[in-house]
């Protein structure tokens, strides 16, 4: 009896002894924790709900960067904390803040988040731009540098390029001489067209899936791969919520998956045959020549000689190619030319430079294209002043890291305002108005339209930085300059100025470019096709 009491006092005292214990651990935990969180303080924000964050909130404020934005001038900061679920999302809108991150802690936020649109699109994570950070992606960033976006292989696509950039040539030029259309041209399809066609003809060497057009416009397959681009391009980083609460991702409560299962089907349904019957040539033998982007993928091989990807990874790539040159030189040529037309005395600057440059005789060359600061400033202007999108693809801490004197707790997902960062009254003078000449410097005789500094964005910068920046440069000027080379514009009749409003849902303006165009260089010079 006696020792069964003892017994029992000893337990009673050694679960007060672990009682004092983990009381007295969790005072310390949180008088350390409280003190940590002092020093070591999250970016402002609002109060978030318990389990769901600030969800409720970005469910009834749409679009969702409106909101965040909204948020940040009212708090009157240039970096916040929004807990979406379990997520922090960090938007950042100072430029030396964005520079921390991509600069100084670039190897900390090299990852991408995984989400349901992103994991859909990149075929499980194969690609390149929208995968995480690991042997994946370094595996492919080596493939995209070295192989299809070097000097070399640029210079070797140039015929290309050119092929695409008489076509839109012809194309606006037959727009203008049909009496039904009255000259009026669509820009915004002009240059998404444009785009898209030179993507097609690099990677697989053609510019139409059907039997195509003979004034050289998009057929009904190239006008529903066009749409589709753009569908996947605008739910690819949406908010969704099933990516902040995964297990609502069944419910698919914002239908954002069955429209990304939907274009990805109608993209595979262009891509794919094109695909396997190109890796069924080089198999048999009865193709043995590199022609275009699609060969080179194909034709890589490994240490062993063992073809370097699969046929997965070749058509998700096939995919990610055309999404990456589809929106921002397009919308960066769209908005530029639309500011120029309500500036008459922009128009008249940007395209006499041209004329001295090329003269009269001959079309825009990409020779010319360092040589044509003024239009290159233009185009950094639209850049700056008309983002395509309002943020960067997010960029995800692998670390516990402190940026900007705060604590950026790892999975957090920054994102990098290409609106708040283009728009900073703090950097920019009349940040709303269009001014190319800001970018003019009498010290800097070549422009380039990256900006490392993070003013704006353009193709970003650090280890996620667009590689093709060679080719999005060339694309985007080359349009511009064609189209004020060879032709004028002036709004519509009945317009006295261009409208320039945003879109409600996005960065788009509200209402496509549609302009009066009129050749203005020798006939001969637009039948080229």
């Amino acid at each position: 009896m006696g020792y069964a009491l003892y017994f029992s006092w000893l337990h009673l005292k050694l679960f007060l002894i672990y009682l004092l214990i983990m009381i007295f651990g969790f005072t310390i935990i949180k008088v350390l924790g409280y003190h940590l969180v002092k020093k070591f303080k999250l970016p402002p924000g609002p109060k978030p709900w318990l389990l769901v964050g600030n969800l409720p909130e970005m469910l009834v404020n749409k679009p969702v960067f409106r909101w965040i934005h909204k948020l940040m001038k009212e708090m009157n900061t240039e970096i916040a904390c929004i807990r979406l679920g379990n997520v922090n999302i960090i938007p950042v809108t100072c430029p030396t803040i964005a520079c921390e991150f991509l600069r100084k802690h670039d190897v900390d936020f090299a990852s991408r988040p995984l989400t349901m649109a992103t994991g859909i699109i990149s075929s499980g994570y194969v690609t390149i731009a929208i995968v995480p950070f690991g042997e994946q992606w370094k595996k492919m960033r080596r493939i995209f540098v070295n192989d299809l976006f070097s000097p070399l292989r640029h210079q070797w696509l140039q015929d290309k390029r050119n092929e695409e950039a008489d076509n839109i040539m012809f194309y606006v030029y037959h727009k203008c001489k049909n009496p039904s259309d009255d000259a009026l041209v669509n820009v915004r399809n002009v240059a998404q067209h444009y785009c898209c066609n030179v993507a097609r003809k690099l990677i697989f060497n053609t510019r139409y899936f059907g039997k195509g057009r003979e004034d050289g416009g998009p057929g009904l397959e190239e006008e529903e791969h066009v749409n589709i681009i753009f569908v996947l391009l605008k739910h690819v980083y949406a908010f969704s919520v099933s990516d902040y609460i995964p297990w609502l991702g069944m419910l698919d409560l914002d239908g954002h998956k069955r429209k990304v299962k939907n274009g990805l089907k109608m993209m595979k349904k262009y891509h794919d045959p094109i695909v396997e019957e190109r890796i069924k040539q080089w198999k048999d033998g009865s193709k043995t020549i590199e022609e275009d982007l699609l060969d080179v993928l194909i034709s890589l091989k490994d240490v062993n000689n063992n073809p370097t990807l699969t046929s997965k990874e070749i058509k998700a790539l096939t995919i990610e190619l055309m999404l990456g040159g589809a929106d921002n030189p397009s919308n960066a040529v769209e908005c530029a030319l639309a500011e120029m037309a309500n500036h008459p005395e922009m128009l008249q600057r940007a395209t006499e430079e041209v004329d001295n440059v090329v003269g009269k005789e001959k079309l825009v060359q990409e020779s010319d294209v360092p040589n044509l600061n003024y239009v290159k400033a233009c185009v950094r202007e639209a850049f700056r002043l008309h983002p395509v999108v309002p943020f960067n693809p997010p960029h995800v801490s692998v670390n516990d890291t402190m940026v900007g004197n705060y604590f950026i707790p790892k999975g957090s997902h920054v994102l990098l305002s290409r609106q708040g960062l283009g728009r900073n009254p703090k950097v920019w003078y009349e940040p709303h108005e269009f001014k190319p000449e800001r970018h003019l410097k009498n010290d800097e005789p070549l422009i380039a339209l990256s900006e490392p500094d993070l003013k704006f964005i353009s193709f970003s910068t650090g280890r996620r930085g667009c590689p093709g920046i060679m080719l999005g440069t060339t694309i985007t000027v080359m349009l511009l300059a064609r189209l004020l080379h060879g032709f004028t514009w002036t709004a519509p009749p009945n317009v006295s100025i261009i409208n320039l409003a945003e879109s409600k849902a996005d960065m788009f303006l509200a209402q496509p470019l549609v302009a009066v165009a009129r050749p203005r260089l020798p006939a001969e010079l637009y039948h080229t096709k």
